[in-house]
């Protein structure tokens, strides 16, 4: 995940996270100023969710402001996934083809 809290904060015109420190404050969020700044500097490892909620509030923004999935390291980029009804492209088979015959051993679930 990439962690975008200074863009977002740029965005409200926040360029310190004493700035962002008082933005918290006025949404009723104390974290300490070494929090704040550890949030700042580099990617938190964890940030429980009442906490970016309380950020976002704060920041004006949304989750997906903050937080933008990336490609794992070694992992080819691959296309997002399609929502239900939408045109799908016409290289391949779109829906699972199901199996013919045989269970492979296993009997039909009860009636």
């Amino acid at each position: 995940m990439k962690w975008n809290l200074r863009w977002a904060a740029a965005r409200r015109d926040i360029w310190r996270p004493s700035d962002l420190l008082v933005a918290l404050r006025e949404v009723g969020f104390e974290p300490s100023l070494s929090k704040v700044a550890a949030l700042w500097s580099s990617k938190p490892i964890t940030v429980r969710l009442d906490d970016l909620d309380k950020i976002c509030a704060a920041l004006d923004c949304t989750i997906a402001d903050l937080l933008e999935a990336e490609a794992l390291p070694g992992q080819a980029e691959q296309s997002l996934p399609q929502a239900v009804g939408e045109s799908a492209p016409q290289s391949g088979t779109v829906r699972p083809i199901p199996r013919r015959g045989g269970h492979a051993g296993r009997t039909l679930p009860p009636n």
